[in-house]
């Protein structure tokens, strides 16, 4: 452990990590900048004037996917909590093939540019476009957070600021960053800035994968015998160190897998992603990046058990960004301050990537269902629906600021599984009814979406994650009425009952014509290319 004494206040070099930050940050802005250059129409700016390959589309996929979570979040979680950290990766992986068998190709024959294209295809316009947008912009809103927690924690360790108004800075700064991605770039722009991060943010985790392994005789077993000899504790390699014990933590480990299995099919910025392709064929192209996803996923478990191994869960813990330091410090303890600034960088264009996709997909929520369809009737004048998405970028990147600052200090896993929660409540439950069941109503898309949203956010903000204990929101706060960490095993069937019932106890019925219409463009893609550009 050569390094941990350096470690323990800012490990490395902070010029040398303030460089590599800064080059990287100065590369992605150029290509931002060409990639810019054809931003005239909604299409465009949304979907990237469906100009991507389906290979360049699955890189992108995946550099959306892999979040800050799936690099600092899950190796902080499997350090620490050992096998039930890794839950965390299982889940997010099996939570792919739900999304790519169930919604993905279905979606996008579909809609043109938002969600709510879909889910107002055969229901009324309004009150679902109305719904969708606001579901939608929560999603959004509880994945920055883990992303803006995750670049406050980073970027502290990396420059040795440990107080909160030095953290509160960096979220600040990471924040307008984003804002300028996506008020130049657009869609076409994050997404080559997603192709470029997942292809280093995959050829970082290999080569520190690699590294582990070699310093364990390219055995895992020694691996996890190292690990547990400086944890001093074999529980690390058996399930329930962390949801072991009681009911209500089996419980909550029951309500986390429902969540992550399930929120995938229902997030926002991952489905709009298959709106960037020109046609169903090319989408489905986009299914090779399960296996980027799934090889990440894989080198996960070695880096946490290696950074378990070599550093020890103390150390993390008590690191600046906590469990969410893992993998700096790891790459610290392999390849010092070089390795170490590398891993940071992309670890930081993997927040930068993943929050401008997820800012410009909130803005066009807003500016394309909201100010476009509702206020607009579907008639805005040229050019302005384009201007409203811009202003919303701003607003939206300012609440992110602020909502980041509020979590700093959270494991980033722990949040996005929150997001995925809101998620699979609010949104999923209305996708499936909407695309395979003919008696849905816009009643039932109503009660479903709201009353999913409102016990997803009802429950969070009633559990420990906000209150009652040292690591919440508000520690100093205690009201937690629900035990329960993560709220999807209450909200997810609350939410598909709620859409049953509205349907059944609605006496209006929706046009056959246009559910008809919609069972054969969502199966066959006819027509799914006639975007209508503002």
């Amino acid at each position: 452990m050569r390094h941990l004494e350096a470690a323990a206040t800012s490990p490395g070099d902070p010029w040398l990590n303030i460089a590599i930050f800064g080059a990287f940050v100065a590369i992605t802005l150029m290509i931002v900048f060409r990639a810019s250059r054809n931003n005239k129409t909604a299409s465009d700016y949304y979907a990237a004037g469906r100009s991507f390959t389906g290979g360049q589309n699955g890189s992108a996929i995946a550099g959306d996917y892999l979040s800050a979570a799936s690099f600092l979040g899950i190796v902080g979680a499997i350090a620490v909590n050992g096998y039930d950290g890794f839950l965390y990766s299982i889940g997010f992986l099996v939570a792919w093939l739900v999304a790519l068998l169930l919604v993905a190709e279905l979606l996008r024959n579909t809609g043109r540019f938002t969600m709510a294209d879909v889910l107002s295809f055969r229901l009324k316009q309004k009150p679902v476009r109305i719904a969708a947008a606001t579901t939608t912009l929560v999603v959004c809103f509880f994945y920055l957070l883990a992303q803006m927690a995750g670049a406050g924690g980073l970027v502290s360790l990396l420059l040795g600021i440990g107080d909160e108004v030095g953290q509160a800075v960096v979220i600040t700064v990471v924040g307008a960053l984003m804002i300028l991605y996506v008020l130049i770039g657009g869609m076409k722009g994050t997404t080559w800035v997603q192709i470029i991060k997942a292809v280093l943010l995959i050829a970082g985790a290999a080569v520190m994968t690699v590294w582990v392994l070699a310093l364990n005789g390219f055995n895992l077993s020694t691996l996890l015998d190292n690990a547990v000899a400086t944890a001093g504790n074999p529980a690390i390699l058996d399930p329930g160190l962390k949801y072991g014990g009681s009911e209500v933590a089996k419980l909550d480990f029951l309500s986390l897998g429902l969540a992550l299995v399930l929120g995938t099919a229902a997030l926002p910025h991952v489905l709009m992603r298959f709106y960037t392709v020109p046609t169903a064929k090319e989408a489905r192209k986009s299914v090779w990046a399960i296996w980027l996803i799934g090889i990440f996923y894989v080198f996960t478990l070695v880096l946490g058990y290696g950074a378990a191994a070599l550093i020890g869960a103390e150390t993390i813990a008590a690191a600046p960004g906590g469990a969410n330091s893992a993998a700096p410090l790891l790459a610290f303890e392999l390849g010092g301050p070089l390795l170490l600034g590398l891993i940071s960088a992309i670890a930081f264009a993997t927040i930068l990537a993943v929050v401008a996709g997820l800012t410009i997909t909130a803005a066009a929520s807003f500016a394309h269902d909201i100010y476009a369809s509702v206020v607009k009737k579907g008639k805005p004048e040229a050019g302005a629906e384009v201007k409203v998405a811009r202003r919303t970028v701003v607003v939206i990147g300012v609440i992110a600021i602020i909502g980041g600052i509020g979590a700093n200090g959270q494991n980033i896993a722990f949040l996005v599984a929150l997001a995925f929660a809101v998620a699979a409540s609010a949104n999923l439950p209305t996708i499936v009814y909407s695309l395979f069941w003919k008696r849905f109503t816009t009643q039932g898309a109503l009660w479903s979406m709201y009353g999913g949203l409102a016990s997803a956010i009802i429950v969070i903000a009633l559990s420990p994650v906000v209150s009652g204990s040292p690591t919440s929101m508000i520690p100093g706060a205690d009201f937690d009425i629900i035990p329960l960490s993560n709220p999807g095993i209450i909200s997810i069937p609350l939410a598909f009952f709620l859409g049953w019932l509205g349907s059944v106890l609605d006496r209006n019925t929706e046009d056959p014509a246009k559910q008809s219409e919609m069972e054969v463009r969502s199966l066959t893609g006819v027509g799914a290319e006639k975007a209508v550009d503002h």
